[in-house]
């Protein structure tokens, strides 16, 4: 028995446009709401939002049967990429990525030996079906899917040397980061910044990779499309419920004033 299909990746290696939702609720229960509400992907958002590795695990389980999960990690350290890729992630998003090299070594970290460092304990995981899938280790590395975030101006300078590194297989535009690395940290949708998330997007979709980004309008997110996005988030469930909320309170507000 070989390690479970991923089809995210599938499906950003077939070209295929898809949508997902950003995830910072942190609870199994909304988690398996968002999963059945009909995204392609949801993402389970671990470097803005207050989830643990115990968290992350609890929300995977509920979240495979009807979607496809991805991981945020707040950073690109071995020690936690093989933690989550063991309680059962198989696609990672790791956040600014700066370089060729760090890529190169993101590469290595999700990948078993000979290829990589991933530590093997697998027995132990739910990745492996607790030591049920006996080829798993010698199957993971082919469903296990890297995106790193380009959310700087270092990392937007190294873009073309990071589209070469063999065994990523998405980047992701961070537009807020990189709007406030370039000095737009309060505008960051003024003209210059759009024109260049759209260079950007442009330059990924020309390369081997699928172009991800996150927005919030219409507007912008059919503009991304456009410009060359594949895999994009629309929406977040905790902006969603925070502004769904707020629209209920002031409409029964105004009623009773």
């Amino acid at each position: 028995m070989a390690a479970p299909i991923n089809r995210f990746k599938a499906s950003l290696a077939e070209g295929r446009r898809s949508i997902g939702c950003w995830m910072g609720l942190c609870d199994p229960y909304a988690a398996e709401a968002t999963a059945r509400a009909g995204f392609d992907w949801v993402l389970i958002d671990g470097e803005h939002a207050p989830n643990d590795l115990a968290a992350i695990a609890r929300q995977l389980q509920v979240l495979e049967p009807h979607t496809s999960p991805v991981v945020r990690l707040p950073m690109g350290e071995p020690w936690l990429i093989k933690q989550v890729l063991d309680a059962g992630a198989q696609s990672l998003l790791i956040p600014m990525v700066n370089s060729a090299e760090e890529a190169r070594a993101l590469v290595r970290a999700v990948r078993y030996p000979p290829h990589g460092i991933r530590g093997v304990g697998h027995a132990l995981g739910r990745a492996s079906g607790f030591g049920t899938v006996e080829d798993y280790a010698a199957t993971a590395n082919d469903q296990i899917c890297l995106i790193v975030q380009i959310e700087t101006r270092a990392g937007l300078a190294a873009l073309d040397d990071i589209l070469l590194v063999d065994g990523v297989d998405g980047v992701f535009v961070g537009p807020a980061d990189l709007a406030a690395d370039l000095g737009h940290l309060a505008t960051p949708k003024a003209p210059e910044m759009q024109d260049l998330v759209a260079q950007t997007l442009g330059r990924i979709a020309a390369s081997d990779k699928a172009a991800g980004i996150i927005d919030f309008s219409d507007d912008a997110l059919a503009r991304h499309f456009k410009d060359g996005a594949q895999f994009v988030a629309v929406g977040a469930d905790v902006v969603f419920l925070a502004r769904g909320l707020m629209a209920l309170a002031q409409k029964w507000q105004d009623h009773i004033a």
